[in-house]
Formats: C-alpha cells, sequence, structure tokens
C-alpha cells in the first residue's frame, strides 16, 4: 500500500510547520525521513498515522483519505510514536492480549504473534512486569511489538529505533526489510543517519516543514555520506567554526 501526499500545510495556531509538502511513499519502499529538530517530522508522521488533522491538501494512506477517515487510515497502520503511548499499570502480556482484542485479531493469532516478537526481542522476562516499572528501550519494545499484532500494511516509526540496544536494533532493522521484501510500505524517522544510510530505500530530507532533497539512497549519497549531505541542505552554519569557538570557550 502507497501513501500519497500532496499540497499539505499544517499549522499551530499563526505557526505553519508544513508547508504545501507533497511525497509519494511507494508500496514495500522503506522511507527514511530526516530532518533536524521542529522540522515537521513527527507532524507529518503522526497526519500520515491518521492521528492528526490538517489544514490544505490531500493525504491518502493506502487508498484511504486520511482527512475523512482516519480510522480507516488507523486500521490498515502501525504506528510507534517517539515517546511510547502505553497503559503503565497492565503488562506487556496483557497489553497484548488487548491489542489484539481491540484491533479484532483472533486470540491464538494474536497470541502466536506476541510470543515470537517478545522471545525475539528478548522480552520474555519483563512480560509479567508492570509496564511502568521497564527501562525506556523495553517500553520501545512494547510499542513495537503491539504495532505489529495486526500485521499492518503500513509502518511508521518516529525515531523508534533509537532506543533498542544493539541486538534488537539489528533484529528489527533486519526484520523492516524483509517485511518491505513482503510487500510491506515502512516510513520513519531517526537522527541516527548510519540507520537511514544502511536500511531504507529512498530518503527525503525535510526543513523548515518543507522537503529540501528527496530521492533513491543511492543517488542522494553518491561520492558523499549521508551525514555531509544532510548538514549542507539543513545547517545555516559552519560546524568547523562553532566547534572552534566552544574550543576556545572552554580552554
Amino acid at each position: 500500500m502507497s501513501i500519497q501526499v500532496n499540497s499539505l500545510s499544517k499549522f499551530y495556531g499563526d505557526k505553519q510547520v508544513l508547508s504545501d509538502f507533497s511525497i509519494e511513499i511507494k508500496t514495500g519502499e522503506i522511507h527514511g525521513i530526516l530532518g533536524p529538530n521542529g522540522s515537521g517530522k513527527t507532524t507529518l508522521l503522526k497526519i500520515m498515522a491518521g492521528i492528526s488533522q490538517f489544514d490544505k491538501g490531500t493525504v491518502t494512506v493506502g487508498g484511504v483519505d486520511a482527512k475523512s477517515d482516519q480510522i480507516g487510515v488507523r486500521k490498515i497502520v502501525g504506528y510507534v510514536p517517539e515517546t511510547p503511548w502505553l497503559y503503565e499499570s497492565l503488562t506487556p502480556y496483557e497489553y497484548f492480549s488487548f491489542i489484539g482484542s481491540i484491533r479484532e485479531i483472533p486470540n491464538d493469532i494474536a497470541e502466536r504473534r506476541a510470543n515470537d516478537l517478545t522471545k525475539a526481542f528478548g522480552m520474555e522476562e519483563y512480560n509479567d512486569q508492570f509496564i511502568g516499572s521497564l527501562s525506556f528501550g523495553t517500553k520501545q519494545k512494547v510499542s513495537i511489538i503491539a504495532s505489529l499484532i495486526h500485521a499492518p500494511k503500513i509502518l511508521i516509526l518516529d525515531e523508534s529505533i533509537n532506543g533498542l540496544d544493539p541486538q534488537s536494533a539489528k533484529i528489527f532493522r533486519d526484520l523492516l526489510r524483509s517485511l518491505a521484501q513482503d510487500g510491506m510500505t515502512v516510513v520513519f524517522s531517526t537522527h541516527i543517519l548510519e540507520i537511514a544510510e544502511n536500511v531504507c530505500n529512498e530518503i527525503a530530507i525535510m526543513n523548515t516543514g518543507k522537503i529540501v532533497a528527496e530521492g533513491r539512497t543511492e543517488e542522494l549519497l553518491k561520492e558523499r555520506n549521508l551525514e555531509d549531505v544532510f548538514i549542507g541542505l539543513t545547517s545555516t552554519e559552519d560546524i568547523s567554526s562553532v566547534v572552534n569557538a566552544l574550543r576556545g570557550t572552554l580552554r
């Protein structure tokens, strides 16, 4: 399933967060959304996930109009926010059962998927602990597993890989590649440029609510690494001058 965004604008009061924004994310692609803090990434992903509304333009997610049918979008999308939204008085096992029920997944299927994902992410020892007592990284795993219980056609991740331990991050990256080969569309934002460089088929770089570069990863990175491309497109300061000034301050 693809995502089509055309001439999208979003305001928070008088502040315009997204400005005449357009992007196409194709079926089976892993599409990275990069940009500095405040560039509009989280707002864009929430709109794509059917969580936030917008002011102008059109957004179609898997053929569903995100303006008129946010519930329809949520049915086909798995979404993992930067900060996990969880019921902290439940255990992971209870939470996964709850998610399976509201997603209308047969109990045996939901339980099998939860058990397999829990084992893969090394979470079995935490299944009977209250979510509120878990570390941030473990909560992030709970959020990721919950987003996959209904085997979504589209997976949207907002900085969701950043809190994982190296082994879990490796498993998740390889899983994303496999799921994309099976037709799942993956959209994620990250500040870890190495992850985007190694995982994404397509990359879009945002700044001040607009796309400043977009294309196939190998084309964007021709003769340059992603860090150089990103800083060149989004920074107004010379990094070496900033570092030298700080060096003098801290002597």
